[in-house]
This record gives structure tokens, C-alpha cells and sequence, in this order.
């Protein structure tokens, strides 16, 4: 078992709890005699539990590229109401600013490209960041003012989906492409700030994690069914599929070998940049291409 398991992550669940699902799937389909046997599990990228939409759960040695779909961007559909701004800049939160303003259609639209392209962001208080070794979230619930520094990210497109009707909106749904780091319940903030109002998120929806779409996630009950009826290599995606905007580099068998003990291949004709190295269809690293030397940046045992 190595590969993806795309979770449609419900709402209320936590990353970490993905992940629990996904263990308790493999331990109940009988892919481990005991819990020492069962294939490593992590996450791609935590979703808040208010949240929902693809989770990417990595599995055995595609454990090692979770670190790097942290780093992909993500697209989420979320929905902007105005009037109220909480604590946590989501519904789960109480009420701190609230505005008689609603913005129009034709307001809401002449704002999104002050937020497009490179911007800098305040994350949200309650957020895993950490100030002086402390997760934010934690100082934020204790009472704590917690001031976090701006940061720099990248929205790639920002586009309305479902406007409303009328001429004051109450509300106002939105599709943003985003760098890692990115964080929509700020955006969701700023944009109602500079719209002269306030407002937090009301739906938060992740529709795309690096290659990752909602088209291969599957719901919670579809991985129970595929514990319990022993298929759960049926939903499971290939490691390569976490690394499809990168070229294959097709090695012969001594060439392997060498990369398996962690040698530098020389003399290689390929351009520079990152190739996930083959040998046949068998994965065997992810390697980095410098001037025709081949080093590997992550080894699989396979």
C-alpha cells in the first residue's frame, strides 16, 4: 500500500481525524497483522474542521512527498457574509465588529483585483502558527492579544461564482487559486474591509490540492465500505499521482542501483530541474538534475 487516498473531508473533522479514518480503514481491511505491520499514514495539507473538500492522505512511501503537496497550491470555494466579523473570521466564532454596510455586485467586482497577484496578509488569530512556542490558536482561547506578522502569498485568480441578487449584497461566494501559506478566512476579512464592512466565512470549501480534485475524492462512508469489503487498493491513487507535473526519468537497472545506495549518477542527458526517476514502472526517487548529475531528493523503498 503506497500511494493517495483523497478524502472529501465533512465538515467537523479534523486533518489529524482524516488520517485516524484512513488508519482505522487499513487496520480493519487487514493490511497489517498488528499496528506495528500497517503502512505510515500523514496528510498533505491541514483543512480546518469548519472546512471541507480534498484531503490528500498519503500512504506508506508516498508519506514522503506529503512535505512537498504542502507546498502546491490549493483552490477553494468559499462564501463571504457581510455585517459581522468574529474572533476566528468563521461562524465558529462570537461576534467582535459588525457594520450596517453591504457592498453591490458592481463593488465587489471592482475590489477582487486589489487582491490578485502577489499581496501581504495577517493571518487569522486562531491559526497553528506559532508565537513564542505556542500555537496561536491556544493564546487566542486563553485570551491572549496575539499579533502575528504579515506574510507574503500569491492569489493566482479570484472569481465570483454565486453573486446574490439585489443591490446590497448579504452575501457572496468567490473561487480563489492560491499559494501555499494562504490564508481565505484573512482574505475573506480584507476583502470585506476594503469593501467598507466586515465579514467572516460561512463556507469554506477545498476543490483542488496540487493535482489533486474533487473528481477522485470519496466520502467517509466509501471508506468504511472499502475496509469492510477488503478493496481498498480500488480508491488508492499511485505515488506518482502526487508528482504529475513532473517528467518520469527512465533509469536501467545498474543506474538503480546506484541511485537506491544514494550515488550520483554523471553524464546524464536530461535538462535541468526535478524528474521522478523509474525503473520500469517501479518508483525510485524523486532526484534533482544538475548540469547531467542526477542526486536524489527522495529515496522510495520499493
Amino acid at each position: 500500500m503506497h500511494g493517495w487516498i483523497i478524502l472529501d473531508k465533512p465538515l467537523g473533522l479534523g486533518s489529524t481525524q482524516g488520517v485516524s479514518a484512513v488508519k482505522r480503514a487499513l487496520r480493519e481491511g487487514g493490511y497489517g497483522a498488528t499496528k506495528k505491520d500497517l503502512p505510515k499514514v500523514g496528510h498533505g495539507g491541514t483543512l480546518d474542521p469548519l472546512a471541507t473538500g480534498v484531503l490528500p492522505i498519503a500512504i506508506g512511501e508516498a508519506t514522503k512527498l506529503a512535505g512537498r503537496m504542502l507546498d502546491s497550491d490549493k483552490v477553494y470555494d468559499f462564501t463571504i457574509r457581510f455585517g459581522v466579523q468574529t474572533d476566528t473570521l468563521d461562524l465558529e466564532g462570537k461576534a467582535i465588529a459588525e457594520s450596517g454596510v453591504r457592498p453591490s455586485l458592481a463593488q465587489i467586482e471592482a475590489v477582487l483585483p486589489r487582491f490578485t497577484g502577489p499581496i501581504e496578509q495577517v493571518p487569522p488569530a486562531y491559526s497553528a502558527l506559532k508565537v513564542d512556542g505556542e500555537r496561536a490558536y491556544d493564546l487566542a482561547r486563553k485570551g491572549e492579544e496575539v499579533v502575528l506578522a504579515k506574510r507574503a502569498v500569491t492569489i493566482h485568480a479570484l472569481l465570483l461564482r454565486h453573486p446574490g441578487d439585489g443591490m446590497e449584497l448579504e452575501s457572496v461566494t468567490l473561487t480563489a487559486h492560491v499559494s501555499k501559506g494562504t490564508y481565505i478566512r484573512s482574505l475573506a476579512r480584507d476583502i470585506a474591509l476594503a469593501l467598507g464592512t466586515v465579514g467572516h466565512v460561512t463556507m469554506l470549501r477545498r476543490v483542488k490540492a496540487g493535482p489533486f480534485t474533487l473528481e477522485s475524492a470519496i466520502s467517509l462512508d466509501k471508506l468504511a465500505d472499502a475496509a469492510n469489503a477488503r478493496t481498498l487498493e480500488d480508491l488508492l491513487l499511485p505515488l506518482r499521482a502526487g508528482l504529475d507535473d513532473i517528467p518520469a526519468l527512465t533509469l536501467t537497472p545498474d543506474q538503480a542501483g546506484l541511485l537506491r545506495k544514494g550515488q550520483v549518477l554523471i553524464g546524464i542527458t536530461a535538462d535541468d530541474g526535478q524528474y521522478f526517476a523509474l525503473l520500469e514502472e517501479t518508483p525510485v526517487a524523486l532526484v534533482e538534475v544538475q548540469s547531467g548529475e542526477v542526486r536524489v531528493v527522495r529515496g522510495f523503498n520499493l
